[in-house]
């Protein structure tokens, strides 16, 4: 029986699934997971589940019931080895075959392992999936002195938790500032304030080169400079990488693992979409584009839906994002790389501000610090390519929604 087949049973995976049935598909649709758990959320994983705010279950997108109800065949800890073309046939690891009429390859992206001695010590986590917190909150209650290594989005979540619950925490990070790929280097000054007004050690500029260790279980972590700074649990946060395997197995356009897709999701092969962390989309005069976030795991998955439905659905350009650190909420819409010109709305002194992005005069993004209502205006003024003036940005008495036609 052939139908429609989603490989990767995360946020991306089974958006498609119930996009594909909310889009009047009636035939079958299966779902496979390499997880042995129900589909989740993540980004709890790395803020309230550690601090015991947010339950297992309430960590679950759909519970399996859920999910048969609607006519989803999903399928845990299963995992495909290859696809073949010829036949649209997938072989999974347990000698099995499954036809499709259409496929989605949703495979997501895996953590980034460290590669230095000692990195297989025992308190050496990483901090990707469910197995991978629930050994981390085992842990975590028996330790008193962390050291993350990475100081993007994923280590300093867990870094500013850690000081929550009264660690001893030193961030390392190998750039001259934080979260250097993703914020602009004002926003990156002020992480790095906050973390430090909180107690957190973080040392810029520091290459990780070595971990060592007492009878496996790790005691320290070693710098290129020659530094040592003792730890009893180690958290790593040096990025992911897509899970593409599949996809270049089957001679798939790829750019450096990613399944490379257009606007609405297409891969290089008919019949075959892709959605999420396993994807780089191809963006009109700026070459290939890459994101990972729950935003853009969700609209892909829509297009791919609609692409496998024969329907025309491209995927929104504008992306947005958001972080929690301590008592500060981040939100980001829009691409600040390239920005010239950048301009303050509030007080940056009390955490509540917001910066506005602008190329030759035109705004291109805007990330907010506990101000929810700038981010709700900025997405939408974005979407619409309407911009304030710097000058009216700059006002915080300036009605941005005056811009936003009722």
């Amino acid at each position: 029986m052939s139908g429609m087949v989603i490989v990767g049973a995360g946020q991306a995976g089974l958006q498609t699934a119930e996009s594909l049935r909310s889009g009047g598909y009636t035939g079958s649709i299966v779902l496979l997971g390499d997880e042995p758990c129900a589909p989740y959320h993540r980004p709890p994983l790395s803020k309230g589940f550690l601090l015991g705010e947010v339950s297992d279950t309430q960590l679950y997108i759909r519970a399996p019931e859920a999910l048969n109800r609607k006519g989803i065949q999903w399928h845990a800890s299963a995992r495909v080895m290859r696809i073949e073309h010829a036949t649209r046939t997938l072989h999974l690891d347990d000698g099995s075959t499954l036809g499709y009429t259409g496929l989605c390859l949703a495979t997501g992206a895996r953590a980034r392992r460290l590669e230095v001695p000692g990195a297989g010590l025992d308190h050496v986590c990483m901090l990707r999936g469910m197995a991978d917190t629930r050994a981390l909150a085992a842990i975590l209650p028996h330790t008193s002195r962390v050291v993350v290594i990475g100081g993007g989005f994923i280590g300093l979540e867990f870094a500013s938790i850690a000081r929550r619950l009264g660690k001893q925490v030193v961030v390392l990070e190998a750039a001259d500032r934080l979260m250097a790929r993703v914020v602009s280097p004002q926003l990156a000054d002020f992480f790095l304030r906050l973390h430090r007004d909180n107690g957190a050690t973080i040392e810029l500029g520091s290459n990780v080169s070595a971990l060592s260790g007492n009878r496996g279980v790790v005691t320290a972590v070693h710098t290129a400079d020659g530094r040592v700074f003792p730890a009893d649990l180690v958290v790593v946060g040096i990025g992911v990488i897509p899970n593409g395997e599949l996809a270049q197995q089957a001679g798939l356009a790829c750019d450096r693992g990613a399944l490379i897709v257009d606007a609405c999701a297409r891969s290089s092969s008919p019949g075959i979409v892709g959605a999420g962390d396993c994807t780089v989309r191809q963006r009109a005069g700026s070459g290939l584009l890459r994101l990972e976030s729950v935003q853009n795991a969700i609209e892909q998955a829509k297009s791919a839906a609609a692409s496998l439905l024969g329907e025309h659905r491209p995927y929104p350009a504008l992306p947005w994002f958001w972080s929690e650190q301590y008592e500060v909420r981040l939100q980001m819409a829009g691409f600040a790389a390239g920005h010239t010109q950048a301009v303050v709305r509030g007080d940056l002194a009390t955490s509540t501000f917001s910066l506005f992005y602008y190329v030759d005069g035109e705004l291109c993004a805007v990330d907010s610090i506990n101000r929810p209502q700038d981010h709700l205006a900025a997405r939408k003024l974005l979407e619409l390519g309407r911009s304030p003036t710097p000058q009216q940005a700059a006002d915080p008495n300036f009605a941005l929604t005056s811009l936003i036609p009722a």
